[in-house]
């Protein structure tokens, strides 16, 4: 394979030159590898394009810190190949893709399949929160437990050859471009955006899956205009792997049916399509309670007026990037009409004007914040800043190297109390989840 370029992905083709081209995009952790058992069916009618992302299964190790980053890789990617008009079918981390290129070029998406998706995985925290479990005791633990994410308990059990295959794949997995995944994910929220979707869609989950389940699909499904939802029985998050079969044959109809024309173009002007066809799939299966909410879809936020920005808006997305949603949520909660005015002080002044400036990055931040609350004795502060450095970049052994030299320009008394703070909050932060 030639060497891929850093803002590119490495891929691979299979199928008939001449015939349309479908791209697969795969899930945090896997590799195209995921898609083979739908290969043979998909190469009967389309030319299929599978990539990897970085630093999975082999490909250089460029980290990509956002789903747009990754976007513009893929679509660099096929632009140097001439690939101009596509569809396109991702799972979880893939789909996130899947929707961004509907939303920055739906003209030259034909058709769009998202798997085990959603248009917000988790929280930031969760997914920061692996991040700092992969810096400090590297993808083993994460390995370990990807059978149990990704698949029933039946299947596990039954094949234990690609339950190896799954572990076997995180583990080769470059550990920094895992993290730039995570925060990938993290960063990404475009509940507000479905409705500019344009594209007809399929939004397909596995009945049992616990990571991005049926009430994430129905989310996608209600904000995107022509969208249809299927639901595969007995599959949980990987759910290609668990249940090729009927997968391929979702696939298959759905971009049979359902592949909008291109857009002309011969006036030098994109027209609007006309309305596309809903893909003929079974009929949805009836919704079941919900034993948890549905993820709610975010209003669109009313653009400031002119002017400068207020830097509110900018504070309370680093503020909760630095310290967490959890502990920016619970100081907002206990504001009342004495402290509130102080809360907003702090997210417009320390979060939105310094911590958003572009002079010094965040782990560099988190240094000097750390040694000055050593100095001021801030042991409460300190301890929440020693999580937001975890999440900033910054190993328990750089901490460790930043409370040695504050105990030589702040007190070893300042620091001893340091130390017995950060060990406690790095034991926490870095344990494992069994």
């Amino acid at each position: 394979m030639s060497e891929t370029p850093p803002n590119t992905l490495q891929y691979r083709f299979d199928g008939p030159e001449d015939a349309p081209v479908l791209i697969l995009g795969p899930s945090l952790g896997t590799t195209w590898h995921m898609w083979d058992r739908q290969i043979p069916e998909l190469i009967k009618h389309w030319r299929v394009f599978r990539f990897d992302l970085p630093g999975h299964g082999g490909a250089p190790a460029y980290p990509a810190g956002s789903v747009n980053d990754l976007t513009t890789r893929l679509l660099a990617t096929l632009e140097g190949l001439g690939v101009q008009r596509f569809g396109y079918a991702g799972c979880a981390l893939g789909g996130a893709v899947g929707i961004q290129l509907a939303l920055r070029h739906p003209e030259r998406l034909a058709s769009l399949a998202l798997i085990a998706a959603s248009p917000r995985f988790g929280t930031a925290d969760e997914f920061r929160q692996r991040g700092v479990i992969v810096r400090t005791n590297g993808l083993d633990p994460i390995a370990r437990t990807s059978p149990e994410r990704w698949f029933t308990g039946g299947f596990a059990a039954a094949q234990p050859a690609i339950t190896e295959w799954a572990v076997q794949m995180v583990r080769t997995t470059d550990p920094g471009c895992y993290i730039a995944a995570c925060e990938a994910l993290a960063s990404f929220d475009v509940r507000a955006e479905l409705g500019r979707v344009g594209v007809p869609t399929l939004v397909l989950v596995g009945s049992d899956d616990q990571v991005t389940g049926p009430a994430e699909a129905r989310t996608l499904v209600a904000g995107i205009p022509d969208a249809r939802l299927a639901v595969v029985p007995g599959a949980s998050h990987l759910v290609p792997v668990e249940q090729p079969a009927a997968v391929t044959d979702l696939l298959v109809r759905h971009f049979s049916t359902a592949w909008q024309p291109a857009f002309e173009t011969s006036t030098g002007q994109t027209a609007l399509p006309a309305a596309a066809l809903k893909p003929v799939l079974s009929p949805a299966p009836p919704q079941p309670l919900q034993t948890g909410p549905v993820a709610e879809i975010a209003p669109v936020v009313a653009p400031q007026g002119q002017g400068r920005p207020d830097p509110y808006d900018a504070g309370i997305k680093v503020r909760r990037e630095v310290l967490g949603d959890a502990h920016v949520d619970r100081a907002l909660a206990q504001a009342d009409d004495f402290s509130g005015d102080f809360q907003e002080f702090i997210t417009r002044y320390a979060w939105g004007e310094v911590w958003d400036r572009p002079g010094l990055d965040r782990r560099t931040r988190s240094c000097v914040t750390l040694t000055a609350l050593v100095a001021g004795g801030h042991l409460d502060e300190l301890a929440f800043h020693t999580r937001a450095a975890l999440r900033n970049g910054l190993t328990p052994g750089e901490i460790k190297e930043v409370l040695l030299q504050a105990a030589v320009y702040c007190g070893v008394p300042a620091a001893n109390s340091a130390f017995k703070v950060a060990q406690q909050v790095i034991r926490e932060e870095t344990t494992p989840q069994e």
